[in-house]
């Protein structure tokens, strides 16, 4: 008999510029390297020349954004939009570097240019094409959590999460990044909960009717609202990737969505991390601060745990 082909699991992380991708790359791939898992990255970003993490497979090689926008005198959204048009005409190029890292766990660092993931196919049908490769993957899309801090900035990021859920046809998982600097854009108008869960959108539209600027635009923002919650599908994860039990909690989210389980010994290793004493790779602070400020919860810190061990 022949052997079943083999399944590959992985992210694919996505979101806006600036959103943290490659640091989340970076995090991620440190993280679960120490949990035992074989991490593979791809960068797939044409834009992204100054990786800090170790990339095993960098789309630089077939296509940059610096030769295109030269060469086709192009300017920097055509150009991304040329570059994965490019690499979908080879998928053979792909699929030739992808083989030799056949049972690794993988992340794919994805170009920032928004409408590539809510009007443009070509990253789909990449996605699409790495799925036929029997690759298990969950889109992990980043939002920058100072959007909280403004209403009407938080809307529009609703229904962009909403469209790149809808467009791009993956398990899905949406993650507040940034969370250790979220208190230098402002106080939040509401508990954490009330952003990460997206309740009741109601008391938001009472928030910025009481904009005058914003007033105008009351009828156009019920709508939006009226849209997003007819969906019931946007919700958020909070990040900070400097925070070992935030790095935890999206992971099992990721997990969760696209069917990875976990091994004994990856097990074992997560037990060993969260029991551990605060350590110099990790910092917990600022993180603890922003939940202690923003949530209402009866459950321990981490460190009152470790201290309970």
């Amino acid at each position: 008999m022949s052997k079943p082909p083999c399944v590959m699991f992985g992210q694919v992380v996505i979101g806006p510029p600036g959103s943290g991708k490659t640091t989340y790359c970076l995090g991620m791939q440190e993280f679960l390297t120490k949990l035992g898992r074989k991490v593979v990255v791809v960068n797939l970003d044409p834009a992204n020349d100054g990786l800090p993490y170790q990339c095993s497979v960098d789309i630089a090689e077939l296509v940059t954004l610096d030769d295109v926008m030269d060469g086709l005198k192009l300017g920097p959204n055509g150009g991304l939009i040329y570059c994965m048009e490019y690499l979908e005409a080879n998928f053979d190029w792909l699929e030739k570097k992808l083989e030799p890292f056949k049972g690794c766990y993988f992340l794919f660092d994805c170009p920032g240019q928004v409408e590539l993931y809510t009007h443009q196919n070509s990253v789909k049908n990449i996605f699409a094409q790495l799925t036929k490769w029997n690759f298990r993957l969950t889109a992990v899309h980043l939002v920058d959590s100072h959007y909280c801090a403004d209403p009407a900035k938080f809307i529009s990021v609703l229904c962009t999460s909403l469209s790149t859920m809808l467009h791009v046809e993956l398990p899905h998982v949406n993650v507040l990044s940034k969370m250790d600097l979220m208190e230098q854009f402002g106080k939040l108008a509401f508990n954490l909960d009330y952003y990460t869960e997206v309740l009741d959108l109601s008391y938001l539209l009472e928030h910025l009717a009481s904009d005058p600027f914003f007033k105008k635009f009351k009828r156009l923002n019920e709508k939006l609202v009226e849209l997003i919650e007819d969906y019931s599908l946007v919700s958020f994860v909070p990040l900070n990737v400097q925070d070992k039990e935030s790095m935890v909690q999206v992971m099992k989210v990721v997990d969760k969505a696209n069917g990875y389980c976990f091994g004994d010994l990856e097990e074992r290793s997560m037990e060993a991390m969260m029991s551990a004493a605060v350590g110099a790779d990790f910092h917990f602070a600022s993180t603890l601060a922003v939940q202690e400020k923003y949530l209402e919860s009866n459950t321990k810190t981490v460190e009152e745990e470790v201290m309970d061990l």
